[in-house]
């Protein structure tokens, strides 16, 4: 399946979008090791019909117009990232979860750590809130565009 991006300009740096014909499947940093996602070849495609209704949805959310996000989305994982990721999007905008109230909602207590695994491997940030996720002693952790924009992510939904 062919894979198109396109950049984007945010407060958070310049970000790659990724999607296929149906679905967005990855929304990378510029500050992210490159080895994080492994994608597929991408052609640049500025005028994708998907890529540019992300580009909307993404610039109205930076400016506070948007919480929830309407997008159709393609997260390739395990069943267990899967599983992490649909929780993840139950987190409420302006709101954080702790890695372990990750993994209590998904029934596995014991698996704090991976939930942190499967949170870093989220290949579709900000959309899946991935930075919603703090430590127990509520310290900002991980993150694949950093903690900076960790920070500014969590500073735009505070408002």
């Amino acid at each position: 399946m062919q894979l198109y991006f396109k950049y984007m300009d945010s407060p958070v740096g310049q970000l790659q979008i990724v999607a296929h014909n149906q679905a967005l499947v990855a929304v990378k940093w510029d500050t992210e090791d490159p080895k994080r996602l492994r994608l597929a070849s991408l052609l640049e495609h500025p005028t994708h019909p998907i890529l540019l209704k992300v580009e909307q949805q993404l610039h109205e959310y930076f400016q506070g117009q948007r919480q929830v996000f309407d997008l159709p989305l393609d997260l390739a994982g395990t069943a267990f990232q899967q599983q992490v990721w649909q929780a993840l999007q139950t987190i409420p905008y302006g709101e954080t979860r702790s890695y372990k109230e990750i993994a209590e909602q998904i029934g596995n207590i014991k698996a704090v750590r991976a939930v942190g695994a499967a949170n870093g491997k989220n290949p579709i940030s900000i959309i899946v809130p991935c930075h919603r996720v703090i430590g127990a002693s509520g310290q900002l952790v991980g993150f694949a565009g950093g903690l900076g924009y960790k920070q500014t992510l969590l500073s735009i939904e505070s408002k």
